[in-house]
Parts: C-alpha cells; sequence; structure tokens
C-alpha cells in the first residue's frame, strides 16, 4: 500500500510538472514585439482594447508597450532598433523618407483619422468662434508635428496667419504643455484626452473646440516598421494587424462604459466616469478609423496640410510609403 501510493505521489508530480512546463512552454512560444507609440491618451483606445481582451495573444503575440512622447523619439526607436513598430503620425516616415534613408519606415495599419486634439481656453466659452483667437497665443506643440501642423491648417482656413493674427508656440515639449498653461503661459493649448478633461475637472481649463472636427480626416496615427523588418517578418506583421483590427471593430460596437472599462488599466490617475466622457467625446467626432486601412486620399491630406505648414519640400510616394496588404487581409479573415 506504501509503495501504491508513493507511487502515486511520483506520478502526480510528474503530471504537475509536465502541466506547469507546459504552460510555460506556451507563454515561451508568444513573439515579442516592442511597440513604442507616440503619447498616451484615450485617443488610442482600440489599441488599447485589442491589448486588454488578449487579441495580440490570440494572435500570438506578446506586446512590449513603450511611451515615446513624440514622434520624432518614436521613429528614432525604431531607426536604431530599439523598437519594432512604431505608432506615430505618417508625417515622420515622410520625412525619413525625403532625407533618403534607404531602410526607411513603412506604415501598414491606421487607427485614427482625424485630429484627436482639443483646444483649451482658460474660461468657457459655449459659443466660441475660431475668429476669438486673432491676437492671442496658443501653445501649440512641437514644430513639424502632426497636432501642430493640422492646427496651422485650421487657423488658416478660417483666415487667421500664425506668426501675423497669432502667436502660436512651439518651444515647449509635448509631454509640458497641460503644465505650461496650467503656470500661465498662453491663452489657448491644444491637448490630448485624457488630459483636457483633468484640467476641465481642475476648473484649470476648458475644452471650447475640437481641432479634428475643423480638420476632416487624415491619416493622424498609423503603425509602422522599417521595410526590412516587414521583408522578413510578413506573418507577424499580419498578426499584430489582425490584433488591431479586432479592436478597432469591438471599440465601434461599444458604448464609451465599456470602452472605458477596457483601457482602465492603461490610465491609473483617470477614472472610469472621466474615460467614459472622454471615449463619448472622441466617439462623437469619429476619430477612430474602422479599419486598418491607409487611403491615398487620406495620405494626399496629410502632405497638404504639410506643404500648408511650411514644413513639405517634396511630396513622398504612397505606394512606397503604404502597405495595405495587411490590412486587406485582417478585414477578410475577421469578421
Amino acid at each position: 500500500m506504501k509503495k501504491y501510493l508513493c507511487l502515486l505521489s511520483v506520478l502526480m508530480i510528474v503530471v504537475l510538472v509536465a502541466f506547469a512546463s507546459g504552460g510555460c512552454g506556451k507563454k515561451q512560444d508568444l513573439a515579442k514585439i516592442r511597440l513604442n507609440e507616440v503619447t498616451r491618451s484615450v485617443f488610442y483606445a482600440p489599441m488599447y482594447a485589442a491589448i486588454s481582451l488578449g487579441y495580440f495573444e490570440d494572435e500570438g503575440i506578446s506586446l512590449e508597450l513603450t511611451t515615446g512622447q513624440g514622434a520624432d523619439k518614436v521613429m528614432t526607436a525604431i531607426l536604431s532598433g530599439q523598437a519594432d513598430i512604431g505608432f506615430m503620425g505618417p508625417e515622420a516616415s515622410i520625412y525619413v523618407f525625403n532625407q533618403g534613408q534607404d531602410d526607411y519606415a513603412v506604415n501598414f495599419a491606421q487607427l485614427t483619422k482625424r485630429d484627436g486634439s482639443f483646444l483649451m481656453a482658460r474660461e468657457p466659452d459655449p459659443n466660441f468662434k475660431w475668429e476669438r483667437v486673432r491676437g492671442k497665443t496658443i501653445i501649440g506643440g512641437r514644430k513639424g508635428g502632426v497636432p501642430l501642423m493640422t492646427l496651422e491648417y485650421v487657423l488658416k482656413n478660417h483666415g487667421i496667419y500664425p506668426g501675423v493674427d497669432v502667436e502660436v508656440l512651439t518651444h515647449i515639449q509635448f509631454a509640458l504643455m497641460a503644465g505650461a498653461f496650467t503656470g500661465g503661459e498662453g491663452d489657448y493649448v491644444t491637448l490630448f484626452e485624457p488630459v483636457a478633461t483633468a484640467l476641465e475637472t481642475e476648473g484649470a481649463g476648458y475644452v471650447v473646440a475640437s481641432v479634428g472636427e475643423e480638420s476632416g480626416e487624415i491619416p493622424y496615427t498609423v503603425f509602422c516598421a522599417r521595410k526590412s523588418l516587414i521583408e522578413k517578418n510578413p506573418e507577424l506583421i499580419q498578426k499584430f494587424t489582425n490584433a488591431i483590427y479586432r479592436g478597432q471593430l469591438w471599440v465601434e460596437a461599444q458604448s464609451p462604459e465599456a470602452i472605458a472599462a477596457a483601457i482602465k488599466s492603461f490610465f491609473p490617475d483617470s477614472n472610469e466616469s472621466v474615460l467614459t466622457g472622454v471615449a463619448k467625446r472622441y466617439k462623437e467626432i469619429d476619430a477612430w478609423s474602422k479599419t486598418p486601412f491607409f487611403t491615398e486620399e487620406s495620405f494626399n491630406r496629410l502632405q497638404d496640410v504639410m506643404e500648408t505648414a511650411g514644413e513639405l519640400d517634396k511630396r513622398a510616394p504612397y505606394d512606397k510609403l503604404v502597405n495595405n496588404s495587411f490590412a486587406q487581409q485582417a478585414s477578410k479573415i475577421i469578421r
């Protein structure tokens, strides 16, 4: 009897070890992807939903997410090999291509389709007109970045010219813009969510306009990787795109409350009611792309914006900088 019990104990241990080893093996089988995002914002809810709902794991991907705080920093991380995939405005890929980089960044999936920043004033202004910024100062973001260029595009469409009719400050780092505004600099500032709502909650600023509503649709934030990485790892890029598309479909079908619950772990300093309000705001301006497809029309509009801002000397070719094959395949296999 003792022999039988000992044998049974040994068998149980073997089974447990095998089970544990099997679980570890499954985890090790996940392909690691280092993703560098331009900033942390509810604007990117479809991506965070895809992460929290396990869509990347379903595709066999272990995602390492870092925040670069600026498209220039994200692009540097990609080109230096510190990140596999970058998430930022596609203007960075245009700059790199036009500089003659051989292994340039190629955009393969789009997440947002309009500017996600909001113009904030120091006092509530429910009847705001863009004419009111004339003669004022706006903290606008980094020179050469899409947030600043889109703001300038909107201003010019209203007949208001930066440097002539309004002063747009470009010397303040992206992550420090809210702090500069609350510290007394500028009459207006453009901020993303949830920072904008946080300032409203504190009574330190008030949203008066959506830059994205005024600018129209442009490919605001996309996923890109070096041409060589995409060529060597097409299956991995496809799986990544599949996960993103699933996140887009899920967010499109869900309520702001459900979206807030799914992404709350990415915003530990914001409560769910704030996140719900922010998600509602982004849904109302139709900020999120419904598929990862990056159209030539939107690519050309982006270059229009860059030209209007005086930041583009030469147009870049759509067929070299955009690869829609992964988005097309994702739309065929995911419903």
